[in-house]
């Protein structure tokens, strides 16, 4: 196997190459346009075919090239969210490369529609635990999603399952989930309330605020709305 991580130190953004070197197939984890040459030089240099680009969110409000640039890297963009050119990813949907499986977690609460990728002992979870550290996204689109995500999806897994952000945080890009249940900032020894109660104090940046439409939420990151709260499902990592 083959892994390979990506930083953009400007913008603190994060991408991984996974990768079965027997059968030359690949997988990129939140690809950026920007990076569009090195990821095809990465590629090319092991001659890979790249099977699937995985996004556990994004902002296409404020990037629109962006599924453009992603589309000339020629694999299936996967997303939560329905969009041209993108297929839509699906909680429990199975996508192979080479001899191995990505499954797909539907995580939403950061934005309306991000998911969450599980491979081998690894969860990508993009900026799902970033909270506030998201320059794109400075408050959670829907907090009651986001307790949900992370508490009953996230912090339900293995202890020892490692965590990839899609942001750099303090210099680190990976932690686990008994480290992020014990101290998570946010989480860590709060109830449901408290941390809406948290969430609701979070000042929205002036740039967020500029963009807003009149219903006071992005559209990019709106949760249609329900009845009430539905019970979210376990997960567990693929053995």
């Amino acid at each position: 196997m083959y892994f390979r991580i990506l930083h953009d130190p400007a913008s603190g953004e994060l991408s991984y190459l996974l990768a079965d070197l027997d059968a030359r197939e690949a997988v990129l984890v939140d690809p950026r346009g920007a990076d569009l040459p090195v990821l095809l030089a990465l590629l090319a240099e092991r001659e890979l075919r790249l099977r699937w680009v995985l996004r556990t969110h994004h902002h296409d409000h404020l990037h629109p090239q962006e599924p453009v640039w992603l589309a000339r890297l020629g694999a299936p963009l996967v997303q939560g969210q329905a969009a041209a050119g993108a297929r839509l990813g699906v909680d429990g949907d199975a996508l192979p490369f080479g001899s191995e499986l990505v499954r797909v977690l539907a995580t939403p609460g950061h934005t309306g529609f991000c998911l969450s990728y599980a491979w081998r002992d690894r969860l990508f979870c993009g900026g799902l635990l970033a909270v506030e550290a998201c320059p794109h996204q400075p408050r959670p689109a829907a907090a009651p999603a986001l307790w949900d995500s992370v508490t009953a999806r996230v912090f339900t897994l293995p202890d020892e399952t490692l965590l990839f952000a899609g942001q750099m945080d303090g210099g680190r890009c990976v932690s686990t989930v008994l480290e992020q249940r014990r101290w998570h900032r946010h989480f860590a020894d709060r109830s449901r309330d408290e941390f809406l109660a948290r969430m609701a104090g979070l000042p929205l940046a002036p740039r967020a605020l500029a963009e807003l439409p009149a219903s006071g939420v992005p559209e990019s990151a709106a949760v249609a709305p329900t009845p009430g709260r539905t019970p979210v499902a376990p997960f567990a990592l693929p053995s």
